[in-house]
């Protein structure tokens, strides 16, 4: 099974501790000629549109907030990236608001968009109508900084590992009151449904498993035969409506290439293109039911679609150049030439820069590619020219 877990919990306490000292936090100064609030909000609605502009892919960071500010990650890449990614609770308390604010002015100095992950920890039914209107204040103070947002609203919602999975009719109907009110009140903000990805699907055994019998149960039995297999479609039940969604997208890692997880291993050819339409046949099995989300979220429906997260599981043991290649080796499978052709509606790829503990394979995992200058340089001579980064697209005119 492949997934990520919740890094709300130590993402938010490293905002702490890097923004509290980071100058590039603080608020651009304000001169006679600076623009007004009113303006600053027109430029995060024009640059909330550019980001799902067919002519490029938005290059954005999952930062590790509690070692790099933006700026710095901007240093080590040559480029500011496109757009950022936060997560943060809701209901949230004022600190872990405060952070977020001070990530989305990291990323208005940089000219970056914020891509902010919203996780009911509580559960969906504390997601309110006060918590909801607590969350349109934030979006919109947040776009009065002339930053634009994609909200990811519960991700990974059709796994059994969060607090508001496998529950869709709920699920549904939250995302479709939250979509509501930032389409009516945050015109700077956009949404984006990402489900995880399908392959291992029920995710049988988890906290939040649908339990046999239950309404959340008899709505996942897509195929009518009594029970939740991995026959039923793994996507569908959680689908808000096009109305509601303006983004899709999910985080595809490579983990590996055989269960248990955690050895150093190439990814096989084609990997990242096979997840992405339902096609992969992976070394741990055949994985190959699973429906083609490319063509059905994006294409079909014509919406925008990005890959929130994605980097390859290095676990570091002594061989840096070993090591180095599978990294080199996904991304290349992520930025070839192809892939810009054959998934025209790809609009975002966000790489995982973190060295972190993973808990589904008890190690520290090194998903990041710019911790060394010789990886660095080589990601960086390979990011190709129609990646767009932050300033590829001008809202002042």
């Amino acid at each position: 099974m492949l997934f990520r877990r919740a890094l709300v919990s130590g993402v938010v306490a490293a905002l702490a501790a890097s923004l509290a000292s980071c100058s590039s936090a603080a608020p651009p100064t304000v001169s006679p000629d600076s623009p007004t609030t009113a303006e600053l909000r027109e430029r995060a609605t024009c640059a909330v549109d550019a980001l799902a502009d067919p002519e490029g892919v938005a290059f954005g960071v999952n930062l590790d907030w509690g070692s790099q500010s933006v700026r710095e990650y901007a240093d080590l890449l040559g480029r500011e990236p496109a757009d950022v990614v936060s997560f943060v609770p809701l209901p949230w308390d004022g600190h872990e608001r405060q952070w977020v604010l001070e990530a989305a002015q990291q990323a208005a100095v940089a000219g970056s968009a914020h891509l902010l992950t919203i996780e009911p920890q509580d559960g969906l039914a504390a997601v309110d109508d006060a918590a909801v209107a607590d969350l349109v204040t934030l979006l919109q103070e947040i776009t009065e900084l002339g930053v634009p947002v994609v909200l990811r609203f519960a991700h990974e919602m059709n796994g059994s590992w969060y607090a508001w999975g496998q529950q869709p009719d709920q699920y549904v109907d939250t995302f479709r009151r939250v979509a509501s009110a930032v389409h009516d009140e945050v015109p700077g903000a956009a949404m984006m449904w990402a489900p995880n990805y399908g392959g291992g699907y029920p995710f049988t055994g988890g906290a939040y498993t649908a339990e046999a019998g239950s309404s959340a149960a008899e709505a996942l039995d897509t195929d009518g035969d009594g029970a939740v297999t991995d026959a039923d479609d793994p996507y569908a039940p959680y689908y808000p409506g096009d109305e509601y969604v303006d983004w899709v997208g999910m985080s595809l890692y490579h983990w590996g290439s055989a269960y248990p997880w955690g050895e150093n291993e190439l990814p096989e050819e084609g990997k990242f293109a096979a997840q992405l339409t339902g096609t992969y046949d992976g070394l741990g099995g055949d994985e190959s039911g699973v429906p083609d989300f490319y063509t059905e979220y994006g294409e079909q429906r014509g919406k925008p679609l990005a890959i929130p997260e994605t980097a390859a599981l290095v676990v570091e043991r002594g061989d840096p150049e070993s090591e180095a290649e599978i990294k080199q080796a996904w991304w290349r499978q992520i930025f070839a030439p192809e892939t810009r052709e054959v998934f025209p509606m790809l609009r975002m790829v966000n790489w995982f820069e973190w060295t972190k503990h993973e808990p589904e394979v008890d190690d520290t995992v090194a998903w990041s590619v710019l911790g060394d200058e010789t990886t660095a340089a080589e990601f960086a001579a390979d990011l190709p020219e129609w990646l767009r980064f932050a300033g590829d697209v001008d809202c002042d005119e």
